[in-house]
């Protein structure tokens, strides 16, 4: 039995692996050019003494890489589910090959578990060798921008990546088994695989640890008044705060007791700004601008909600360890129903 799964899975691991292959030759020449680089403006800025504010190089460095391989991240584990798992079972429940080893003393469980097995492993190999290469290869990038556990970015590094390639991997098993058509088992795969790693990134990760708050006074957030349109009513507007290696939830100007500062508000405590309503998007005189900061800064200050840095990896494995136990109950479904419609 394994013998015969490793001979219908070979054409799809050379081809798997291959690329593979390919796209580490490909990050190890340009990754060791890209840390040179790296190094060597670090090495002159710190001389300087202005590595702030110094735009780093590796920026203009291989930006096609840099755009595309999040995407090949991004869309791995959806074609694992869509050519790896899907076909899996739903080709041989389509084409009624199955019975033939059913027919040859081999028990339904060891049949799954070892296609399941040993194909769900590749794709967990796939999966992590992908990601481990990326990270390499964007380890100078995500020094330089620190912002990593940005929601568009937490997706492509660490070990979340092997948790979304074994999810996709059983729900196209599963979908194979409950549809028994190729073609529909891909279609679902794709839409289920699709609206999980939504749910989860909008809804499950940012409750999986309370944020921290912290709050900033007027003076060191530097907060600004503009003109909302098309409302053209005026609004103090907090700036980006960046947490390095943090994911900031929010930004927002509140009192003491939380409450965020309205428009009417501002232009009740800075009447002299509601003549300002129709100046268009400038946001006025600095005088009257800073005046109403200055009044507003005894009352009001700016509070940041974020998770910290220190948090990226217990993230990370938190959100691995729910797509791996999603994995494992989509296998337990595809077994319990194979059971029972071929009893």
């Amino acid at each position: 039995m394994i013998r015969l799964t490793l001979r219908q899975f070979r054409t799809q691991a050379v081809i798997a692996f291959g690329l593979l292959a390919v796209l580490a030759i490909v990050l190890a020449i340009t990754g060791v050019h890209l840390a040179q680089v790296n190094d060597a403006f670090l090495v002159s800025c710190k001389a300087t003494g202005d590595c702030s504010s110094s735009a780093n190089p590796i920026f203009q460095d291989d930006p096609s890489l840099h755009t595309f391989l999040p995407l090949i991240v991004l869309v791995t584990p959806a074609v694992i589910g869509l050519f790896l798992g899907a076909p899996l079972i739903a080709g041989e429940l389509e084409t009624g090959t199955f019975r033939l080893a059913w027919t040859q003393s081999v028990t339904r469980r060891r049949w799954l578990a070892v296609k399941l097995g040993l194909v769900g492993l590749a794709s967990v190999v796939i999966g992590g060798l992908l990601t481990w290469m990326v990270d390499w290869w964007q380890s100078p990038f995500d020094a330089a921008s620190q912002n990593r556990f940005d929601p568009l970015n937490f997706g492509f590094h660490g070990v979340a990546p092997i948790g979304y390639a074994a999810f996709a991997f059983a729900l196209g098993v599963t979908a194979g088994v409950l549809l028994r058509r190729t073609v529909a088992a891909m279609g679902a795969t794709l839409v289920g695989f699709v609206a999980a790693r939504v749910a989860v990134t909008a809804w499950v990760r940012p409750i999986l640890a309370s944020p921290l708050h912290e709050s900033l006074s007027f003076s060191a957030a530097h907060p600004a008044v503009g003109v909302q349109a098309p409302a053209s009513t005026f609004s103090l507007i907090p700036p980006p705060v960046k947490v390095p290696d943090g994911w900031v939830y929010s930004t927002a100007v509140v009192d003491p007791s939380g409450h965020t500062l309205t428009s009417g508000g501002l232009q009740q405590a800075c009447p002299a700004l509601g003549q300002l309503l129709n100046a268009g998007p400038a946001a006025g005189p600095p005088t009257a601008v800073h005046a109403c900061i200055d009044k507003l800064s005894a009352t009001y200050h700016v509070l940041v909600t974020y998770q910290p840095a220190g948090r990226f990896w217990p993230f990370q494995w938190a959100e691995t360890g729910i797509f791996l136990v999603a994995a494992l109950a989509l296998c337990g479904l595809a077994y319990w129903w194979l059971r029972r419609q071929y009893a």
